[in-house]
């Protein structure tokens, strides 16, 4: 009951890490303008994403324009890309698998092994999407600090941390801690060797009827005879006749 309980908390949090990495892959506010210095032009904000690049004027209207090709983005923007679209695939696929094996579900009767196999097959997968999204949004971090303190850009190259970053390693925690929950307590109940018993309405068992007992033959052991006992007294009773008369007069003599 208590694994059936951590499976569900397990996920909602991959849910909620799904739906964080999404976002924060079709967010354009990766990148945002920053006002520092004499840029005192701040009715108009520039943001850039991982797919396009957005102004906004005055709070009022947003325009977006998708970028013309792939090849010119930068190396960093590209291998973003990717990441996140494959830490979104991982994270729906372990999502998936992890209901077939969750202890509330009947898609696999009778098998509590094989669940725990399933489970932690989809929560190191989890594990990987949480490391696919943290690394872009941590290099693309890195690069947006590294170039704000550069002496050799001016004012209005700078860029701040936008909003999908924080969104993405709010969503990489979620997916991490649902993967690991997925992962130890199946790994534990794996290594305890704990059986859980399923009541089943169809038993395999067969009844069978009483049989008549037969009489049996007895059978007579032979009895031992008992074996003389050795005595150091001397006894005067002989059971015996002596083939040598003269040797019993002598000794009767004596």
């Amino acid at each position: 009951m208590a694994n059936s309980a951590l499976e569900v908390v397990a996920l909602l949090l991959t849910l909620i890490g799904l739906i964080g990495a999404a976002a924060s892959t079709g967010m354009p506010m990766w990148r945002v303008t920053a006002f520092i210095g004499e840029n005192i032009i701040v009715f108009e904000t520039r943001y850039e994403g991982l797919w396009m690049n957005c102004y906004r004027q005055a709070n009022i209207r947003m325009q977006c324009k998708v970028y013309d090709s792939l090849l010119a983005l930068t190396p960093d923007l590209q291998a973003a890309r990717g990441l996140m679209c494959c830490a979104l695939a991982l994270a729906g696929l372990g999502l998936m698998i992890s209901m077939v094996g969750m202890q509330c579900t009947s898609c696999i009767p009778n098998d509590n092994r094989v669940k725990r196999v399933i489970l932690i097959i989809a929560g190191t997968m989890i594990i990987m999407a949480c490391i696919c999204v943290l690394v872009p949004v941590s290099w693309t971090g890195n690069s947006i600090i590294r170039d704000f303190y550069n002496p050799l850009l001016i004012d209005a190259q700078r860029r701040e941390l936008g909003e999908a970053l924080y969104i993405g390693w709010v969503a990489a925690a979620f997916l991490l801690v649902g993967g690991c929950m997925f992962t130890c307590c199946n790994l534990e109940s794996e290594d305890k060797g704990s059986e859980r018993y399923a009541f089943t309405r169809t038993p395999d068992y067969m009844a069978y009827s009483a049989r008549p007992l037969q009489p049996q033959q007895l059978v007579v052991l032979p009895q031992q005879q008992p074996q003389p006992v050795l005595s150091r007294h001397p006894s005067t009773n002989y059971s015996y006749n002596s083939r040598y008369p003269s040797v019993r007069s002598g000794v009767a003599y004596l």
